[in-house]
């Protein structure tokens, strides 16, 4: 859709609903970086416990099967907002998003709703479609940090995940009245490097946190990928993430080297006495420091959206809003003895999903239909009576989130990941996930993976080569290869990516009283 076919479109979308802004639903939309569902309680966590996001659970309703398209942090956010897959939108990898193109806070902002963005944006350009916002530079940081916004860069000293939830409740509080409102509230935490606030720095120290059934995981079926990503607890967590001191008087360069650096051995107190870890024990323990360090980041996300619904309950605003809590993908807690995301396997691609909107969400409920982060854009845009223009790739998930699950819902999902070798190696794949079986093919290497969803729910035995599955694996193959047509994407993309951008990367916004140059038309 070029720019002037989008102005039109908007005058004309706008007009009809100016009369209806009462009856249209405010929407807010929670989203973390790097929260699995699998450390929400809602959703049987085995190391947690999260009262406020369950509360919002048991108000709505919970998606067991939505899927993220593309399991990497800028990519993801591209696709919630365009409805796209990474192939259409332009950001395969850490690319700037060109803030340009039309996307679902740019249609809802023409349809006469009040556009905010506060917190993490990651998208490397300045935001446009929102009438306020106000975010973190790149990743941002977990204490003291800086932020963005139309009058320039300032430091809000405090733990992120409050001053974030702060700034976003400030803007509900200043926004104008007369308009139904879009709020993107955006959590830093818990990415890595999972810093907790001072509220919650002691949380689990005397718990001793169960480990994953798959810590440790041999990869012994599976193909190269696994055994060459560069992203486990044993081999690849440094200093830095386990948070150990630097020796006294290292300072400048040498103590940053000495952050990067892997531990392959600690000395720790171990019941009164100071005893060296190597070996599998050095291993338990360095899981116990990285998750219990992320579940205190996701125990301060849990105390704000607590937050935040008791602002919706307490200012009248409850009944007409739309609150979806989600994370730009899941992550690996430990399991197949890794961190981080970018793989096909179910920690990662799951994202959790909740949501709540009175009167129209059954409260208590669950899906299992298969939901894509592509839906979300239009799922918003047909909750606001804005109709969902032909080129976003996803599909509302209102009649799923009104318990109906439409004859011809999806059964299938299509994946694609391009960052290869880039950051952890994770090597390049696509592949079709359906409601019971899984493809992967490492398209670089030309090796593949198949598992039995419903026999393997872990994925510890690659199926690809047992003749037992010879004729899935065909019927996984053709399905792969009609999604791809479905998308329109295609092999030869993936050798003219875009130049890639950096993990971290922020924009530069004018000088403060300066219009800011960035287009806020579709």
């Amino acid at each position: 859709m070029n720019q002037l076919v989008a102005a039109l479109f908007m005058g004309w979308v706008a007009f009809p609903l100016a009369a209806a802004t009462s009856a249209r639903p405010n929407i807010l939309f929670i989203m973390t970086d790097d929260h699995a569902a699998h450390a929400i309680s809602a959703y049987g966590s085995r190391i947690n416990q999260t009262p406020q996001l369950d509360r919002l659970a048991r108000e709505g309703m919970r998606l067991d099967r939505c899927f993220v398209v593309n399991s990497i942090c800028t990519p993801s956010r591209a696709a919630i907002l365009t409805g796209k897959y990474s192939h259409k939108n332009g950001v395969p990898v850490f690319n700037r998003f060109d803030g340009s193109q039309p996307h679902v806070a740019k249609y809802l902002q023409a349809a006469g709703y009040y556009t905010a963005m506060v917190g993490k944006w990651h998208l490397g350009s300045e935001p446009t479609g929102f009438d306020h916002y106000i975010v973190l530079p790149g990743q941002g940081l977990y204490h003291d940090p800086a932020f963005l916004d139309r009058n320039g860069r300032r430091v809000i000293n405090g733990y992120a995940t409050d001053i974030i939830t702060d700034l976003a409740l400030e803007a509900l509080a200043q926004r104008p009245k007369d308009k139904p409102f879009f709020l993107c509230l955006q959590h830093k935490a818990p990415h890595r490097e999972w810093s907790p606030g001072p509220k919650h720095a002691t949380l689990y120290d005397d718990v001793e946190i169960p480990e994953p059934p798959t810590l440790w995981d041999d990869y012994a079926t599976r193909t190269d990928a696994a055994r060459e990503a560069t992203m486990t607890i044993a081999r690849h967590l440094n200093n830095r993430d386990l948070k150990l001191p630097p020796p006294a008087g290292l300072a400048g360069p040498d103590r940053e080297r000495w952050l990067w650096q892997v531990p392959m051995e600690v000395t720790v107190e171990v019941k009164g006495r100071r005893e060296t870890l190597t070996g599998e024990a050095l291993v338990k323990w360095k899981y116990q420091r990285y998750i219990k360090d992320y579940l205190r980041c996701i125990a301060s996300v849990d105390d704000n959206v607590g937050r935040v619904l008791d602002y919706l309950d307490t200012h009248g605003l409850r009944e007409n809003t739309l609150v979806i809590y989600t994370s730009d993908q899941g992550f690996f807690l430990g399991d197949h003895g890794w961190y981080d995301k970018r793989f096909m396997y179910e920690e990662c691609l799951r994202m959790p999903f909740i949501a709540r909107l009175p009167g129209v969400i059954p409260p208590g409920s669950a899906q299992s239909a298969i939901a894509l982060n592509v839906d979300f854009a239009p799922t918003f845009l047909e909750l606001a009576g804005v109709p969902v223009p032909a080129d976003m790739q996803g599909r509302s998930l209102v009649p799923i989130l009104k318990g109906t699950r439409p004859a011809d819902w999806r059964t299938s999902m299509y994946y694609r990941y391009y960052h290869d070798p880039g950051h952890h190696n994770t090597r390049a794949h696509y592949g079709v996930r359906t409601e019971t079986h899984k493809l992967i093919h490492f398209w670089k290497k030309d090796q593949w993976e198949c598992y039995d969803l419903v026999k393997d729910p872990l994925e510890l035995r690659n199926v690809y080569n047992d003749p037992a599955y010879a004729a899935t694996v065909a019927a996984l193959k053709a399905e792969l290869a009609r999604l791809k047509r479905e998308v329109e994407d295609r092999d030869e993309f993936a050798d003219t990516l875009p130049p890639d951008g950096v993990d971290g990367q922020t924009f530069t916004p004018p000088p403060k009283g300066q219009p800011s140059g960035a287009s806020n038309a579709p």
